[in-house]
């Protein structure tokens, strides 16, 4: 059953990767613009390469990355040596979500626009919660 719910999350990831993370605005006036993973990422490319590489590998590559690794190792295509691995990708994986819980702090401490957040950011986030206890809990098998 756990790898079946460990392969649910290729889907729930993409699907975590368009939806709305937050809808920002600078006054509470206007309709506010929905940001999500991927348009975020697109202004993060014309703006600063360095971080949009951290903030790629954080969200897109370490999750799926992780659950491929995980999946090949449920259906006994991979070595369970791998798991050591998969556990601290899927610690990076956390930090995007550390990041995002930072920028909503930061931003409604300002208090010059509105920050709201989507349901984007609780799929997200519970794709990355699962995805980790689904290593967990595969490790006590």
């Amino acid at each position: 059953m756990l790898k079946y719910a460990n392969l649910a999350l290729l889907i729930l990831f993409p699907v975590a990767w368009t939806a709305p993370l937050l809808r920002a605005g600078i006054l509470p006036f206007f309709e506010l613009d929905e940001i999500s993973i991927l348009s975020g990422l697109s202004i993060l490319w014309g703006k600063d390469i360095f971080l949009a590489l951290l903030v790629t590998f954080f969200a897109l590559v370490a999750p799926m990355a992780k659950v491929v690794g995980l999946a090949l190792v449920q259906f006994r295509l991979a070595s369970p040596r791998l798991l050591p691995a998969l556990r601290f990708l899927g610690r990076l994986a956390m930090a995007d979500i550390f990041l995002v819980a930072l920028y909503i702090v930061l931003a409604k401490g300002t208090g010059i626009g509105r920050l709201e957040t989507g349901w984007g950011l609780y799929l997200f986030t519970f794709c990355v919660l699962a995805s980790y206890t689904l290593s967990h809990l595969g490790k006590r098998r």
